[in-house]
């Protein structure tokens, strides 16, 4: 899988680690957007480079991190096709794979340490959607997202 990540000045150092996590331990491609750096930049730009590649299909999914995972998650949500869900435990990213097929994922690195980060992501991974009644689910968000 080619994995997207991006990150804001408050995501930078877990971003980092993250990225480390899935190229070496779970033999994913990554494709980093940035930010490359601690200086404060806004986030809304990164989460947008990454959720158009989930969106274009250049990425399989993409993981964005900012301070709390709320605001970057926000953001991807406006990309028509993204369903981002900011998860901070591992039943939650599991679940949001199985019934929200979430393509994004989004998480906070003043609200979850690396160790915690590194299961959530590899859960939310290694989940495949379940489809069956959550496929019309998803239809109808998409209708939703549609018509707006």
């Amino acid at each position: 899988m080619r994995i997207g990540l991006a990150s804001d000045h408050g995501g930078y150092s877990l971003k980092n680690e993250l990225k480390e996590f899935i190229e070496k331990e779970l033999n994913h491609d990554v494709k980093d957007f940035g930010t490359y750096g601690l200086e404060s930049v806004d986030y809304p730009e990164y989460a947008k480079l990454a959720a158009e590649a989930v969106k274009n299909k250049e990425c399989d999914y993409a993981i964005l991190v900012c301070g709390t995972g709320i605001g970057i998650s926000i953001a991807a949500n406006k990309v028509k096709g993204i369903r981002a869900a900011n998860c901070h435990d591992c039943f939650s990213a599991e679940a949001t794979r199985l019934h929200n097929d979430a393509n994004v994922l989004t998480l906070g690195e003043r609200v979850v340490g690396q160790g915690l980060a590194k299961k959530i992501v590899s859960t939310f991974l290694n989940t495949e959607f379940e489809g069956g009644r959550h496929t019309n689910r998803i239809k109808q968000i998409s209708e939703i997202e549609n018509k707006s």
